[in-house]
């Protein structure tokens, strides 16, 4: 199978605190693979490293084979890594339509004087936006709120709003943080059915999440998180019966192949 996402030896320092600890990864093309572990484990820093909105102190990441450790986040973006954020980055005043199309900004060709000029491209471009926007919307079940300012809905309707604008750009990777974070039991149903929607579709998805309910319906691989260290790298089912994540991350309470608690217990206290 091919490897979309790459990561050897990763590591990202703060002063004398080491947050993520070299750190190998691969995340295969078309799958989902769940990043998990206690609060404070890394996964948020390396989720940040991944994107380029942090630079790492040692190690590669590759994209396709390309060594992408150097590049800025908007050349990540424009390559193809787009991504969703704990706390919602959207625009309260503009519209459900009008903030998904921002996530095609990168993708425009027309230059401002066409703009200006509204140039039959120019036109034709806004046209397949919005167009492009309406069908984002539609695959996260809000094609009927596409005109009502985002501020105004749901907190879980936001969400979907998010992961619609990181989607619309058909990204190569889709690096969701704690996309359930603040969701019900039907809105995080919703989310898994949009997850494995998007799977099926051929994308391929980064999850970081503390719900094991949404990790173990969606995810190929997990990769464990601990102290910035990689603590194990499995299946669901090999998670679920790992004896060291069981007591690190998922309870001593919890039986080897029972189904894990929906919310982690907290054992390190350092930067997420």
């Amino acid at each position: 199978m091919t490897e979309r996402l790459g990561i050897a030896g990763l590591s990202r320092r703060f002063g004398g605190l080491v947050a993520v600890d070299a750190v190998d990864m691969e995340i295969v093309a078309g799958t989902v693979h769940g990043l998990i572990g206690p609060n404070g484990a890394g996964k948020t820093t390396l989720l940040n490293l991944v994107s380029g909105h942090l630079p790492a102190s040692a190690g590669r990441i590759r994209l396709d084979g390309a060594d992408i450790t150097r590049w800025p986040a908007e050349r990540r973006a424009a390559g193809g890594v787009c991504r969703t954020f704990q706390n919602l980055k959207l625009f309260r005043d503009m519209s459900a339509l009008e903030n998904v199309m921002i996530g095609l900004h990168g993708q425009t060709r027309c230059e401002i004087w066409q703009a200006l000029l509204r140039t039959p491209a120019q036109r034709a471009e806004e046209r397949a936006i919005v167009e492009r926007a309406r069908g984002a919307l539609d695959a996260v079940g809000l094609a009927n709120s596409l005109d009502l300012a985002a501020g105004t809905l749901p907190y879980g309707l936001q969400r979907l709003i998010e992961i619609a604008r990181a989607c619309v750009a058909r990204p190569k990777l889709l690096l969701l943080d704690e996309p359930a974070a603040g969701l019900n039991g039907p809105e995080r149903r919703r989310l898994v059915g949009l997850i494995r929607t998007l799977r099926a579709d051929g994308m391929t998805i980064m999850l970081v999440e503390h719900h094991m309910d949404v990790v173990m319906a969606t995810c190929d691989r997990i990769t464990v998180l601990n102290y910035g260290k990689k603590l194990a790298d499995g299946t669901p089912a090999e998670i679920r019966q790992h004896p060291e994540v069981i007591r690190a991350y998922l309870g001593a309470g919890v039986r080897p192949g029972s189904t894990p608690p929906g919310a982690p217990r907290a054992v390190v206290h350092a930067p997420a």
